[in-house]
């Protein structure tokens, strides 16, 4: 249904196109079509303002507070109407701060006020409002028969239960069981859409199925989700979160170690039940993972690697479903968040997916780990995840199956994270993280390499092109035709959006 919407402000307004008259003319209009905004400079306001990456705050024309479909569309077409361009902002987790735009002057639609999720007791489909935080969907689903889908925990919320459901599952969502069970995107099997035309539709693998492709992905270009449906599998009774500690003190102990964690892999010895990432910072390196079953079952299935890596078994213990997750609360121990929220940090980040890795790589990315980052003094880390291989549930189908490129060819994801205590993010510190990639590039360059980077680790410094290619690779050329289909104007615009190209 298209809402039609009275735009109650002078032409005259409109033409000025200043930003003070384009707020007043947005302010007016989304009045006029009652739909709940924020006040400026109230509570609301300054709590759904506030960027999670403090190093990239953006100050929004207005922000329209969504608590149905038809406000989310409502809004849309006001923004059409005046020429603002409008964003989603679900979880507000963005690294980029695009959930605000990525620049100031954006209409944000603030969706975490619809958090409702439910379960069909017979086909065990979940729907989910798409301003719910993983936590509060992960909670409801257990709560509901022992329901659960594929999604990260995210290494810092206190972090993970904070992220929204939508960015994180739009545009991938990898986590402690994506090894086992895919990605977040995976498990989407329907969503109701805002268009930029302010028309609202279905998406599936039934109706409107290319529209639906490119929301697996790339959501965040095309419309705004209001309303998921997930699929669900019975979570498992046991999981098993364990840790190995690693003695890699010079590059080429890192090499060596890292080939012979690839040589695994790819072999097949790593079963599809451990999900398993590398972590390193200026105090430790250890493997840390989350295994799906008892913790014998693991001992047995990560034996071969210790012996290879000369790692050893720190810890290994066992929870339930939800224990689990409440462990990677880091103490804080809520997983049930709704809103309001207002975790912040300030850092730069970048990222890297990868297939095989040559040994002059990981040399050189090895080097750079033990002789640049260890001296500094700032609070990063890297992660390494061990994301593809043989029986992994991410890379067992084409990389054209989704918009989301990086399925049968890729091996790892990284994420490299340089943060601040306080204070402000240093001018100069940028090229620290900027120089590891490079170390990555400089060597993984061969005619058979591949590479990119993932979106839901956004980094700003790209510009639109280099952004849109290394997000979507060989999926682009199709992305930027159907932007041109569903959004010719950018009315979903952020500086790294698709570019629309019929």
């Amino acid at each position: 249904m298209r809402l039609q919407i009275a735009l109650s402000v002078t032409s005259a307004a409109l033409a000025a196109g200043n930003p003070l008259a384009k707020r007043a003319a947005i302010d007016d209009c989304l009045k006029a079509a009652n739909v709940p905004v924020d006040a400026k400079g109230s509570t609301d306001w300054n709590n759904d303002v506030r960027a999670f990456n403090q190093r990239l705050q953006y100050t929004p024309a207005a922000i329209a507070v969504a608590r149905t479909t038809e406000h989310v569309a409502a809004a849309v077409s006001c923004a059409a109407k005046v020429g603002v361009k409008v964003n989603a902002k679900s979880g507000g987790h963005s690294y980029a701060s695009f959930g605000l735009g990525g620049e100031n002057g954006h209409l944000v639609v603030q969706l975490d006020r619809m958090n409702k999720v439910t379960v069909d007791s017979s086909t065990k489909i979940a729907t989910v409002e798409a301003g719910s935080r993983l936590g509060h969907v992960a909670t409801v689903l257990y709560n509901n028969g022992r329901r659960a889908f594929s999604h990260g925990t995210c290494p810092g919320c206190v972090f993970w239960p904070c992220v929204g459901v939508a960015g994180h599952s739009l545009h991938g969502g990898f986590g402690f069981s994506s090894h086992t069970h895919g990605l977040a995107v995976d498990w989407i099997v329907g969503a109701t859409v805002v268009l930029a035309n302010s028309t609202v539709v279905e998406a599936s693998d039934t109706v409107n199925r290319d529209l639906f492709w490119a929301l697996k992905g790339s959501g965040s270009n095309f419309g705004i989700v209001t309303h998921f449906k997930f699929k669900t599998f019975e979570a498992p009774s046991q999981v098993t979160k364990f840790d190995i500690n690693l003695n890699w003190g010079s590059g080429q102990q890192i090499a060596q170690g890292w080939q012979a964690m690839q040589d695994w892999v790819l072999s097949g010895g790593m079963p599809k039940e451990m999900n398993m990432r590398v972590f390193g910072n200026g105090m430790q390196t250890q493997i840390q993972g989350l295994y799906h079953g008892n913790s014998n079952a693991l001992r047995t299935a990560i034996q071969p690697l210790l012996s290879r890596i000369g790692g050893s078994l720190a810890s290994a213990q066992q929870y339930d479903w939800m224990g689990a997750f409440s462990y990677y609360t880091y103490g804080n121990g809520n997983v049930d968040i709704t809103h309001p929220y207002s975790q912040t940090e300030t850092f730069y980040s970048k990222s890297m997916v990868t297939n095989t890795l040559s040994s002059t790589t990981m040399r050189a990315v090895g080097d750079y780990w033990v002789n640049t980052a260890r001296r500094n003094n700032r609070q990063w880390f890297i992660i390494i995840d061990f994301y593809g291989g043989k029986n992994s549930a991410i890379t067992n189908m084409p990389g054209n199956a989704t918009s989301y490129p990086y399925r049968d060819e890729y091996v790892w994801l990284f994420e490299l994270y340089d943060r601040v205590g306080s204070g402000s993010y240093p001018s100069n510190g940028f090229g620290f993280l900027d120089g590891w990639v490079k170390a990555f590039t400089d060597n993984h360059k061969g005619a058979n390499d591949l590479w990119g980077m993932y979106i839901n680790y956004a980094d700003p410094a790209l510009s639109r092109t280099e952004a849109e290619n290394v997000y979507f690779r060989k999926n682009l050329p199709k992305l930027q035709q159907l932007k041109a289909q569903y959004d010719p104007t950018d009315v979903f615009y952020y500086p790294q959006a698709v570019s629309p190209k019929p």
